[in-house]
């Protein structure tokens, strides 16, 4: 063997020694909300004995998943609520979070700004301040709050992006992301870029994958098809994973807002991909 021989071997071998694996894999419920009202034991005893171990829920029709979330292995770890409790109903926040408290959660989350809420960098901050406000709240109930992004975010807003506005607008100490990475790699933004740029701000990540040709949008307007379990596509996910160790991410959820057939083949793909790839 020559020395160079060697030498790559014995890198090789030690970047085996140091790769890494998903300690725990969660699910982002959404995606099994065509099937989960109907079936709420059976759909989250399959998503159990698949592996997952962590869910993120929606607010939305909690109540009649509770009691058969609570026979699973599955931790409740982040709630998705409203977004008008955050933005125009914050008096009735309040309540939400002591529920959300006393049902486990340790965040939640603001999902989705509608279109007709969307503007420029003013739209933003006047967002941002709100999120603040509401942010404040949270972290008295000893809550985190997040926000979480679709693709309009990285829209450019003169020499950054909204969401660098965003981010840039609200407290760290009360304001954290979830990062989408379909989102921003359907607006053309790597997800690895944002999780370097913004580390130490990105506990929660969304984990899914994208169809080669997707159109860069700056909107949700995408094709069902655009949406791929984490194993197929063309985002990175070993290099997202290897930039959220050090960005300090520390829940994972595998979310497919669409699939092509029953959603837990889907995660059951995207789990079994996950589990194991080494990073």
């Amino acid at each position: 063997m020559t020395r160079r021989n060697f030498l790559a071997a014995t890198a090789a071998a030690a970047a085996t020694l140091q790769a890494k694996t998903l300690a725990s894999v969660g699910v982002q419920l959404y995606t099994v909300r065509s099937i989960i009202d109907a079936k709420p034991m059976e759909t989250l005893k399959a998503l159990e004995e698949i592996g997952y171990r962590e869910a993120e829920v929606t607010l939305a029709g909690i109540d009649k998943i509770w009691p058969s979330l609570l026979r699973t292995k599955l931790k409740p770890v982040s709630l998705h609520m409203d977004t008008a409790l955050f933005t125009k109903k914050q008096d009735a926040l309040g309540p939400a979070l002591d529920d959300a408290k006393k049902r486990g959660f340790q965040y939640v989350v603001c999902p989705y700004i509608a279109p007709a809420d969307r503007g420029g960098i003013e739209v933003i901050k006047k967002l941002a301040e709100t999120l603040n406000r509401a942010g404040e709240k949270c972290r008295a109930g000893g809550l985190t709050l997040c926000y979480h992004n679709h693709a309009f975010e990285f829209e450019p807003a003169g020499s950054k992006t909204l969401l660098d506005v965003l981010m840039a607008e609200t407290d760290k100490r009360y304001v954290g992301l979830e990062l989408d990475i379909f989102w921003s790699s359907v607006a053309g933004v790597d997800p690895v870029s944002v999780l370097k740029q913004y580390a130490g701000r990105i506990p929660l990540l969304h984990l899914k994958n994208k169809a080669a040709g997707t159109e860069k949008l700056y909107k949700e307007t995408v094709p069902k098809s655009a949406f791929k379990e984490v194993g197929d596509g063309v985002i990175d996910i070993p290099a997202v994973l290897r930039a959220s160790g050090p960005a300090g991410v520390k829940h994972f959820f595998v979310e497919q807002d669409q699939t092509p057939g029953n959603p837990i083949d889907s995660l059951r793909k995207s789990y079994e991909y996950l589990s194991k790839l080494k990073y």
